[in-house]
């Protein structure tokens, strides 16, 4: 039964919550689809946890998204030893990135007073989460290797039993407790996500493809401007 509520239950409330709230919010309160940057207030520790984090995340989620789409194709992949270790060493350096970038953005929040000051509870709860979803992550392909393998033969069907409404929670009972932190902190992010302003990569600007260019006009004379006697 606990098994039942965590692993089926939780995953679809969370979807459910991210998806009916993340409709409201676009709805009635659209002007908050905003990454809200703090950029203007410090940039220099904002890009050396920014770049890795972004690159890093990013392309965790892309193998986690075509292991998903293709399952057997990864397993045959992983069949030759040379090919399977280049992907595990590939997807550790990329996790590894994105593990020191959420550290520093975390610290970067907590370090400098204006940013500390635009801060919210909900932030701290967000990269917290984060930091847990990455960190288990890092610690799953330390501690249990050969993840890209067993994730495609165990945790895709879990996952798609999902998808397709026949939740079977068979194969993730068994599976160590580390990984069942990283699935739920999974879960977790997905329904925090739209109360958070993570919510902003949603909605892709897709009207720019087609907007009128923005013409900017100077509507003073630099030359004059030049030419003005400085105040002492």
């Amino acid at each position: 039964m606990k098994d039942y509520l965590l692993f089926v239950v939780f995953p679809y409330v969370s979807v459910a919550v991210m998806l009916v709230v993340s409709w409201l919010r676009y709805v009635y309160f659209r002007h908050q689809f905003t990454s809200l940057s703090s950029e203007f207030l410090e940039s220099k520790e904002l890009f050396w946890g920014s770049v890795p984090w972004h690159y890093g995340i990013l392309f965790v989620l892309l193998g986690h998204l075509v292991a998903f789409m293709f399952p057997r194709e990864i397993l045959v992949w992983n069949q030759i030893p040379l090919r399977l270790l280049i992907l595990e060493v590939t997807a550790l350096v990329f996790g590894l990135m994105a593990l020191v970038g959420i550290i520093l953005l975390i610290i970067r929040r907590v370090t400098h007073p204006r940013i500390r000051h635009v801060t919210s509870t909900m932030d701290i709860v967000v990269l917290l989460v984060l930091l847990l979803q990455v960190a288990t992550g890092v610690g799953i392909a330390v501690f249990y290797r050969w993840g890209s393998s067993w994730y495609a033969a165990s945790l895709v069907p879990y996952l798609r039993s999902l998808f397709v409404f026949k939740p079977n929670v068979e194969y993730i009972v068994g599976m160590p407790l580390l990984i069942k932190i990283h699935v739920l902190s999974a879960f977790s992010i997905i329904g925090l996500l739209s109360f958070t302003r993570l919510i902003h990569f949603l909605v892709i600007p897709i009207n720019y493809l087609w907007r009128p260019y923005q013409l900017v006009i100077w509507n003073w004379d630099r030359k004059k401007i030049r030419k003005a006697p400085r105040s002492q």
